[in-house]
């Protein structure tokens, strides 16, 4: 098989993934969709040879061992890629995700303004939340970008695998990989305040002791940057709390609402104007209103209409509200808008120019 020449076709169609398994064409995902490659099926014996020279040997035996193996890897003068090698029906497959050497801007992303401010808060907790693929490290990385550019802070980062790399410019970024660097995220935390950091990110939140970590961090004047796996703001503050058992949840709820910044959630949607895709953002912002409702279980849904009525005063906004902008911008078809709505059939009815006397903190995202 000749992987680099795949690669190499990721990077020119601008491509996200590149999908190998025996028996069926390669296959890459431009703009969230599946292409297939002009390129046959490679045997199980092409895609074990692949698998023995791309692999270091303590990979080699990781993936021996579990049948799964996560690490990223540079080609010199393409790109760099997320790799994750695994079985399917006892043979070998492989998948690889495309990461830029140089991490981007925020403003490259066409995300909210707001994000950058969040980069640049002086301590507290941003979590980016979203779906596999939404964009949360590639956010977390123009985050870190930005403090980076901008102010004198020392960064350390603990991920699985490191993706983008960051080179020291106004701050000093030590970047730890989790099974080179360090055994577990847990481990590399347990010592992380010793290493004066300003900035911590943490490449996921997988367990009770990393987010218990996190939010003590947050709360003791460090600015903490992770990702979650929900689909928005008030499924992650649930997600947060469900890590603890439950004669914590009240005590951890205090915790919350005393350390934490902001929840970034993404939603990545087909351009129609262009070939790409567009981040449909929700942004919530802890206000004193929002951290009042953070204690109270009860009032954890009412997190919504805080968000959407707060767009011009704090910069918030849902998924709903970033829809029908892009979509009143033509970035978007209103068939995607609805597609990704979290409430369609309210998101239609504005689209066609519908609204209430309640719905006057809309108008600010309307283009004139």
């Amino acid at each position: 098989m000749l992987i680099k020449a795949y690669l190499e076709e990721v990077v020119k169609r601008a491509a996200s993934d590149l999908h190998i398994k025996v028996g069926t064409c390669p296959t890459i995902r431009v703009d969230g969709e599946l292409e297939p490659l002009d390129a046959p099926p490679p045997t199980i014996d092409e895609v074990q040879t692949a698998c023995d020279q791309i692999l270091t040997p303590k990979q080699k035996n990781e993936f021996d061992e579990t049948s799964e193996v996560d690490f990223a890897f540079g080609v010199p003068g393409l790109a760099r890629f997320r790799a994750n090698f695994y079985k399917q029906r006892g043979s070998a497959a492989m998948v690889f995700r495309l990461i830029p050497f140089d991490p981007p801007r925020v403003s490259e992303l066409n995300l909210p303004a707001v994000v950058e401010e969040l980069a640049l808060r002086p301590r507290g907790l941003v979590l980016v939340t979203g779906t596999v693929g939404s964009g949360k490290s590639t956010t977390l990385a123009a985050m870190v970008r930005t403090i980076n550019d901008t102010v004198r802070r020392n960064i350390i980062t603990v991920e699985d695998p490191i993706e983008f790399l960051h080179r020291d410019n106004k701050s000093m970024i030590s970047q730890r990989e989790v099974g080179s660097d360090t055994e577990t995220f847990s481990a590399a935390l347990r010592h992380i305040l010793r290493q004066d950091p300003d900035v911590i990110l943490i490449g996921e939140i997988r367990d009770q002791a990393t987010m218990s970590i996190a939010l003590t961090a947050a709360n003791t004047g460090h600015l903490v940057f992770s990702t979650l796996h929900t689909t928005d703001a008030p499924q992650a503050v649930n997600r947060v709390i469900s890590f603890f058992p439950p004669h914590q949840h009240q005590e951890i709820r205090f915790l919350l609402a005393t350390s934490l910044q902001a929840i970034v959630s993404l939603r990545l949607v087909p351009r129609a104007d262009e070939t790409g895709r567009v981040p449909a953002t929700e942004v919530m912002i802890a206000t004193e209103t929002v951290k009042e409702y953070l204690v109270d279980t009860v009032k954890i849904p009412l997190i919504k209409s805080v968000i959407e009525e707060s767009v011009t005063e704090y910069g918030m906004q849902s998924f709903d509200q970033s829809l029908l902008s892009w979509y009143n911008q033509g970035a978007i078809t209103l068939e995607e808008a609805l597609h990704n709505a979290s409430s369609p059939n309210a998101l239609q009815i504005r689209a066609k120019g519908i609204e209430s006397g309640s719905d006057v903190q809309w108008n600010p995202l309307i283009p004139d």
